[in-house]
């Protein structure tokens, strides 16, 4: 569907502004919904997030979903190809954590699982199932999420309740 210039132009002061004004839970999360982005409940948007420029719509953020600083959602390729545009779903609860880029195929969704997390500098082109750490350049799951990783929540216990995954055909003593 093709945007009107006015909206575009309107789109990207938005997220300017969404990427450089202070306000992780206020500002930033109340200038993507004006954008068009489905942000539902209390998020966290960490300075210069990038949010897809052109369809802000086809992200969705639930609530106590975070994203820190310099991630990148991008939800589409080419926006003049019929069903070049992707979506982009955030559950409650999934953390995203630093330099992440999360790319979505033309025409598919890719969610981020509830209460998952992403370490820091990873790429993601699939979904994420819930309550999972994934891990690397190269995205794996590492260990089984069982104390969410929330605003409210202390380092130490969150890596206390990861619970590593074992490698298949390996006994623990």
């Amino acid at each position: 569907m093709k945007k009107r210039l006015l909206r575009r132009m309107f789109n990207r002061i938005l997220h300017l502004m969404a990427r450089f004004l202070p306000g992780s839970t206020s500002l930033r999360p109340f200038l993507h919904r004006l954008r068009g982005a489905k942000i539902h409940g209390k998020v966290f948007i960490g300075d210069d997030v990038y949010l897809e420029n052109e369809y802000p719509e086809r992200i969705e953020i639930h609530d106590g979903a975070a994203i820190l600083v310099r991630s990148t959602l991008i939800a589409h390729f080419d926006y003049r190809a019929p069903g070049g545009e992707g979506r982009i779903i955030i559950e409650k609860n999934a953390v995203i954590l630093a330099n992440c880029t999360i790319v979505c195929a033309p025409g598919h969704s890719l969610t981020i699982g509830e209460g998952s997390v992403i370490s820091a500098g990873s790429v993601v082109q699939h979904n994420i199932p819930p309550h999972t750490l994934c891990a690397g350049p190269r995205i794996q799951a590492v260990a089984t999420v069982t104390v969410p990783f929330t605003l409210q929540t202390a380092y130490q216990d969150f890596v206390r309740g990861l619970q590593p995954f074992r490698p298949a055909g390996k006994k623990t003593e």
